[in-house]
């Protein structure tokens, strides 16, 4: 029997443990979630060693553990490292949700679940490809070791530690992430550039305590009021970000690279219906593709001070807070960005406001993969073969830290490969990802590990 007849006989049992892995709410972020989150942790551990992985083991961190696993079938084959994360983005707000967010709901050929397109179905869709060449084969073409994390969706504190802790145990030739998706389904697509991240929360205060609107309102400093006033700084009139210094270390792209770009069928039109929002907004001079995956950014990603229940409460808060996020392109350095953060936010304070700045864990420089790397040209075959299409050449506007760890750190560049669609509503309510993707998944991560052992 060869690899493809196993999938095709074992697919309603691979589905099933699909619906198994995402009904573990793996929730991150949440404390009281720990236990789920080691949950996951384990059905990795346990799912890898029935697939045939001979040694994996959970390394424990301060707070979520890593699945690490190593098969070594021959010195004369690649090495190729694994990575994917088994952690998820909360289910709230969970009163937009169609069906429990933990309860796989099978509706209109996809499969809504929280999780199920970041990166659920990826992950385990890469373990059972693994486990239906090793069932066939005797012996996998290339040699694996895998590191799966717990604490992607915060921004991966722990695991860049594991990896200059263990550079010895993770000499490789390639690494493939899992983290990424498919432009659509029948043109195929592999990313070449991730964003990088810088976070921070300001805390603004206007006095000692909260006070009487009617008595003190009119002269005395409201903190959301002078919030409100330093957050409209951050930007220009033309929606550019205002921050001095901000787009210095901005690299421009190649002649290959606005190539790869102007072969996207991507219009304005067609992202404004998928985002649902009434009009789209930003940096001038840059379609909406350009914005998302080659311009760097500052959001704002929350904002409250004072009274926030029903009703009225007639009250001028002392304090109030943002948390905003940049998202950065290639040569931007997370940490000179938060210093110019903190130097502009220094020189726009308004009178009568004092401010702390607390930097977010888990800042992540950039990724960028040069088009011509080896691995990346095994993968379009791959998918070629599978798709029965060329590959695009994408990029994405979010972040996986560990990308850029690999880099520095292990000298790898990283391939992504991923099945979630476009407005698969990742990190949203009723996040979906399409059935039938989940065989053309499997096929292609299969088809990728057999040609990678023909290098």
């Amino acid at each position: 029997m060869d690899w493809n007849t196993y999938l095709d006989q074992n697919q309603a049992r691979f589905d099933a443990e699909l619906m198994e892995f995402l009904r573990i709410p793996s929730v991150s972020t949440a404390p009281e979630r720990a236990d789920d989150v080691r949950r996951a942790a384990d059905w990795v551990r346990r799912r890898l060693r029935a697939a045939g992985m001979p040694f994996v083991e959970l390394l424990e961190t301060t707070k979520h553990p890593v699945v690490f696993g190593r098969w070594v079938t021959g010195d004369s084959k690649p090495t190729l490292l694994l990575y994917g994360h088994y952690d998820v983005q909360p289910a709230e707000p969970l009163d937009l949700w169609e069906s429990d967010p933990f309860q796989p709901d099978e509706r209109d050929g996809k499969l809504f679940a929280r999780g199920s397109a970041d990166m659920k179905a990826n992950l385990s869709t890469l373990i059972q490809a693994i486990e239906a060449i090793a069932k066939t084969s005797g012996a996998l073409p290339v040699n694996l070791l895998v590191l799966c994390e717990g604490e992607e969706e915060i921004g991966s504190p722990n695991l860049p530690d594991i990896v200059r802790q263990r550079k010895d145990q993770l000499k490789a030739d390639f690494a493939l992430s899992a983290d990424g998706g498919m432009q659509d389904a029948s043109r195929p697509s592999l990313s070449v550039g991730l964003k990088g991240i810088a976070g921070c929360q300001i805390n603004l205060r206007s006095g000692e305590t909260d006070l009487h609107s009617g008595s003190y309102g009119a002269a005395v400093p409201n903190a959301n009021q002078l919030l409100v006033q330093l957050g409209a700084t951050f930007h220009n009139h033309d929606n550019s970000v205002a921050i001095e210094g901000f787009y210095d270390d901005v690299r421009p792209l190649t002649d290959q690279e606005q190539a790869a770009i102007a072969a996207i069928d991507a219009s304005d039109s067609d992202f404004l219906e998928e985002s649902g929002t009434f009009e789209l907004w930003g940096e001038p001079g840059f379609s909406a593709l350009e914005r998302r995956w080659t311009r760097p950014t500052v959001d704002f990603n929350g904002i409250w001070g004072g009274f926030q229940g029903q009703g009225a409460k007639t009250v001028t808060p002392c304090e109030a807070h943002l948390k905003l996020t940049c998202r950065l392109v290639p040569n931007q350095d997370p940490r000179t960005i938060l210093g110019l953060i903190e130097r502009h936010i220094e020189k726009h304070t308004p009178d009568g406001a004092r401010v702390t700045i607390d930097r977010m864990k888990g800042s992540a420089h950039p990724f960028s993969l040069d088009m011509n790397a080896p691995a990346l040209k095994v993968a379009a075959a791959a998918l070629q073969e599978v798709y029965g299409a060329e590959p695009l050449y994408v990029r994405s506007g979010g972040t996986v830290p560990i990308t850029g760890v690999f880099k520095q750190e292990l000298g790898l560049d990283t391939v992504t490969i991923g099945f979630a669609r476009p407005g698969s509503r990742a990190h949203a309510p009723n996040e979906w990802f399409v059935l039938s993707d989940l065989a053309v998944a499997r096929r292609s991560y299969a088809t990728f590990l057999t040609k990678l052992g023909e290098i």
